[in-house]
């Protein structure tokens, strides 16, 4: 600071007070070529994504040197921001290289905020930010998963999944671990920022306490969708119920419609309106549906009933057939 002391670390409202800047405007050029270094050295090793922490709290020119001075050589090489920060500098940071962004989708609920959020994302900001919806980290468990229970975690799960062509999860999320540090916080009680934890997941799996296939299956059917692995192809239909969500993305001959139940707690019902010019059919046409989760299959025309059982059926993945 100007006094002669030093700043720690901060990302409101944490401080990190055993974290202390480097100072980047005392040898800029060395501070870079340093870095670029370290990156290189790696990179040998078969690393090609990094994970850059709190990038917002550094000048932002010099990640702009290091990713351009990486990505000249190694264009494959991908940089994700972990900036949890105000919109203004996200933007940034995915407009001078990083190639993806962590972004506010964990705090993104409702069904009017996850429609507006998505439809941001999804607009003119998909020309240079690319998200990676996260569903937890080291450092988040939402107030959405503590009070949720496991169908809160198989809702995030579904939508991070089908809304974004990134997606990721913090191990431990499999199980559905919840416990907060204290009410009202978003940090675990047992961090593993503090500790080793064991899991048993084979026991997990013969108890039927892990959603860990729900999650194989979401990315097997990403794996074989084309219209899942593009973001500005996101399109809305309309339900008569706010807990209830539908969306849809089609890429070619590939189409996905997803209907989700936005509340982990209740059986809700509602009356889906397709806008069937946008998933390349005539207003009268009828559909053959088929539910990628249960193996189901159902006729649907332009209006079409669904009910979603939080305890059984959270959500239906329909690919169009």
């Amino acid at each position: 600071r100007p006094d002669g002391t030093i700043a720690y670390a901060e990302n409101p409202p944490k401080k990190y007070q055993d974290i202390y800047p480097i100072a980047f405007d005392a040898d800029m050029d060395g501070l870079v070529a340093e870095t670029v270094k370290v990156l290189r050295h790696w990179m040998d090793h078969g690393v090609r994504i990094f994970r850059v922490d709190n990038p917002h709290t550094k000048p932002v020119v010099f990640w702009e040197r290091v990713i351009a001075d990486v990505n000249a050589s190694d264009p494959d090489v991908i940089f994700l921001a972990e900036a949890f920060t105000r919109p203004a500098m996200m933007h940034t940071l995915a407009q001078i290289g990083f190639q993806q962004s962590y972004t506010y989708f964990t705090w993104r609920n409702g069904k009017q905020e996850l429609t507006d959020y998505l439809t941001e994302l999804s607009g003119d900001a998909a020309s240079y930010m690319r998200p990676n919806f996260f569903a937890n980290t080291p450092d988040i468990l939402p107030g959405y998963l503590q009070h949720g229970g496991r169908p809160a975690f198989e809702v995030r799960a579904v939508l991070a999944a089908t809304l974004s062509p990134t997606w990721g999860i913090y191990s431990g999320y499999e199980l559905c671990e919840n416990t907060p540090l204290r009410e009202g916080s978003e940090e675990y009680l047992d961090s593993e920022k503090y500790q080793l934890t064991s899991r048993d997941w084979a026991a997990a799996e013969r108890e039927g306490r892990t959603i860990a296939p729900l999650i194989t299956r979401l990315n097997d059917i990403r794996r074989r969708s084309p219209a899942l692995r593009r973001l500005r192809n996101l399109r809305f239909h309309t339900t008569d119920n706010d807990a209830v969500l539908a969306y849809s993305k089609r890429e070619g001959d590939d189409t996905v419609l997803v209907v989700v139940n936005l509340d982990p707690h209740h059986t809700q019902e509602a009356t889906v309106s397709l806008d069937m010019p946008r998933l390349g059919r005539d207003w009268h046409a009828e559909l053959s549906v088929h539910d990628e989760l249960t193996g189901a299959t159902y006729r649907w025309g332009s209006a079409n009933y669904v009910r979603l059982d939080p305890g059984r059926t959270p959500a239906h993945v329909f690919h169009v057939r």
